[in-house]
């Protein structure tokens, strides 16, 4: 990563002058990149990573602590780093422990250099909380010296999105029900029925089947054998498409995102209760049927009478 690998070496040794990527240190200087793809939806209980920068030249003295604010105080995992980083000549991270172990203690993080160094390149991980929820956050990063000097820089504001994720869900014959009402989780796969079920998970030998995903309502002849709940008559809207490799859900290397927006703007018009024939990287989006949720689901991969799904939930 090129941002990564500029901030990595903003440093030379600390017998000569200290750069950062702006102007020549004089003093106490910092700098900040957000690593996280900036288009990469930030989801409740995913990171945000950072890697920070401190130097000041070695005749002033030396890194004494670093410390990170948040306008909202990060879920359990927040931390910094011990490492410094630097990028070799093949273009590899090379780690070297300069900290002790951060402590946080509600919106700070904070770490005390153990090293004796006057400059290093942290990297920061903020575990994206629950109140934080179609919210914004923004962050301060300050470091001190131990010639008294101090240097603070701020980051953000970002966007917190709304949705929810589970990755890597397991559906079979004995797990065939899917809800998207279950709060702060994107789906429940389950082997009861339950009060919420929106789509049913079957697999059928018939070519023109396969692996499918049925609403309640769906008509008979596609089911197949499909055991619907008895008493259920939920008629969810699907679209099946196929190719739309979100990056987070199927962990493909690319630059592709689904975010609050596209649910926002998704159109259902033409949309079946029924979606046949799945298979690796195809996806459906859902609403359900009484208009409170909806969703994508991506399909990771298929085997004889099983599907494993990746699901984004938005509420509407």
């Amino acid at each position: 990563m090129t941002g990564l690998a500029a901030v990595a070496g903003l440093f030379v040794s600390c017998e000569q002058e200290q750069k950062l990527l702006k102007d020549p240190v004089t003093q106490l200087s910092n700098d900040c990149i957000k690593r996280t793809l900036p288009t990469q939806p930030n989801i409740v209980g995913e990171t945000i990573e950072f890697a920070y920068a401190m130097a000041l030249p070695s005749k002033l003295g030396k890194l004494s602590s670093a410390t990170v604010e948040a306008t909202i105080a990060g879920a359990e995992g927040t931390r910094f780093d011990p490492n410094s980083y630097s990028t070799n000549n093949a273009g590899a991270d090379v780690p070297v422990r300069v900290c002790a172990d951060s402590q946080t203690s509600g919106p700070a993080t904070s770490c005390t250099f153990t090293a004796d160094t006057c400059a290093a390149t942290l990297r920061y991980y903020y575990v994206i909380p629950e109140a934080a929820r179609g919210k914004q956050v923004s962050f301060r990063f300050s470091v001190k010296s131990s010639n008294g000097q101090d240097a603070e820089i701020e980051m953000g504001p970002y966007n917190i999105s709304k949705m929810d994720m589970v990755l890597n869900e397991t559906v079979s014959a004995e797990n065939c029900y899917l809800s998207f009402h279950k709060d702060g989780k994107a789906v429940q796969v389950s082997s009861s029925a339950g009060a919420d079920v929106d789509l049913v998970y079957h697999f059928s030998a018939k070519e023109d089947i396969s692996h499918s995903l049925l609403t309640p309502a769906a008509p008979a002849e596609l089911r197949d054998g499909a055991t619907i709940p008895s008493g259920m008559s939920g008629n969810a809207r699907l679209v099946r498409v196929y190719n739309l490799q979100d990056r987070q859900l199927s962990d493909l290397n690319n630059a592709k995102f689904i975010d609050d927006l596209d649910f926002q703007q998704k159109d259902f018009s033409g949309a079946t209760d029924y979606a046949l024939r799945l298979g690796e990287q195809y996806g459906v989006w859902v609403e359900t049927a009484d208009g409170k949720y909806r969703a994508y689901v991506y399909v990771n991969s298929v085997s004889s009478g099983s599907m494993k799904i990746s699901v984004k939930r938005y509420a509407l």
